[in-house]
This record gives structure tokens, C-alpha cells and sequence, in this order.
């Protein structure tokens, strides 16, 4: 007979309504960067190329945080599967990677891993005890990603 810890752990991860306020609050650096990156174009160099790059590096910061949700889900099982650690580190060095690129590349591949995040999570999230949070990580993702590839078409 499984522990009461055991039992804790195992129980699926309910939505959080201050997590979920947060969360969509999250998605306004990504709106207003992809704005910006197009109503600055053309008039102030300097400024545009300063907004292309906060958009880069807040996604590179999201899509590192996405990765390390992957090591905390894991933490609760009693014995971890390591594909959870594995992946946990390929959103952030793709990040980087994408941070370090010129804005018009390197969005592209931040909203091209944000959706593939997303495919992974989908998998994952539901063997974690996370699957109630999906339908609010798409949300968050197709967002997030859209600005994405609209700040590099802007760039």
C-alpha cells in the first residue's frame, strides 16, 4: 500500500487561478515586443533593434522556464523517468542559441521551439500529473509564438 507522501506526489496538479493570471499576464512582454519591433521599424534604429532583442531574450527566458518544468514534474515521482532531465535542458540551449542570432532568425526559432515545447508537453505533462494545465499552456504557446514570428517578420 502506497505511503500518504507517495499518494501526494502521484496526485495530478490542479490549475492554480493566480498561476493561470500570471501566466496570461506573461504574455504582454510578448505582445507589446512584436508592437513595437513594427511600429519602430523604419523611424528609430536603435530603439527597434533594442525591442528585437528584449523580445529574444524574454523568450529565451520563458522557453528556459518551460524546460525546467520538466526537472520540478519530475522531482514529485518517486522514480523518475531521466527523459523529463533530458528535455529539460534542450529548451534552454536552443534558447540561447536563438538569443545570439539576429532577431529575425533568432525569433523564428524561439517560436518554433515554443511550439514544439508545446507538442512535447502535450505528450509529457499527462504521465507527470500535469495534464490539466494543457489547454492554458496551448493558449500561452500559440501567443507566444505568434509574436514571435511577427517580431521576426518585423526585424
Amino acid at each position: 500500500m502506497p505511503s500518504a507522501a507517495a499518494a501526494e506526489l502521484s496526485r495530478p496538479l490542479p490549475l492554480n487561478p493566480v498561476a493561470q493570471r500570471l501566466a496570461y499576464a506573461g504574455l504582454i512582454p510578448f505582445a507589446l515586443g512584436a508592437f513595437l519591433i513594427w511600429l519602430l521599424a523604419g523611424y528609430n534604429v536603435d530603439a527597434h533593434a533594442f525591442v528585437a532583442l528584449a523580445l529574444s531574450a524574454y523568450a529565451g527566458v520563458v522557453i528556459s522556464l518551460l524546460g525546467g518544468i520538466h526537472w520540478g514534474l519530475a522531482m514529485r515521482q518517486q522514480i523518475p523517468s531521466p527523459m523529463p532531465f533530458v528535455w529539460g535542458v534542450a529548451p534552454p540551449l536552443v534558447a540561447w542559441m536563438a538569443v545570439v542570432m539576429p532577431p529575425y532568425a533568432g525569433l523564428v526559432l524561439h517560436g518554433l521551439m515554443l511550439v514544439g515545447c508545446y507538442l512535447v508537453d502535450r505528450r509529457l505533462y499527462p504521465a507527470l500529473g500535469a495534464g490539466a494545465w494543457l489547454t492554458l499552456r496551448f493558449r500561452l504557446s500559440a501567443v507566444a509564438a505568434l509574436s514571435c514570428f511577427l517580431g521576426a517578420a518585423g526585424s
